[in-house]
């Protein structure tokens, strides 16, 4: 293991792995049927759900810390 500090970019994916539960929960994303898969613009806009949703998940964390 390296004993460096983890970068900027590293710590945030590796928070944005550890909400990525209450992420999906909060967005209330369907699963796609089987055999069916999600066009360009539907992937666009579930996208654009995630990351509001993991505003929200952040800042739920960030409330509970207080």
């Amino acid at each position: 293991m390296s004993t460096e500090a983890a970068s900027p970019q590293q710590t945030k994916q590796r928070e944005f792995m550890q909400l990525l539960p209450v992420t999906l929960a909060i967005a209330g994303l369907p699963h796609s049927p089987p055999g069916s898969y999600f066009n360009e613009g539907q992937m666009d806009a579930r996208a654009t759900s995630l990351k509001a949703a993991f505003k929200v998940a952040r800042q739920l964390v960030l409330e509970i810390g207080k």
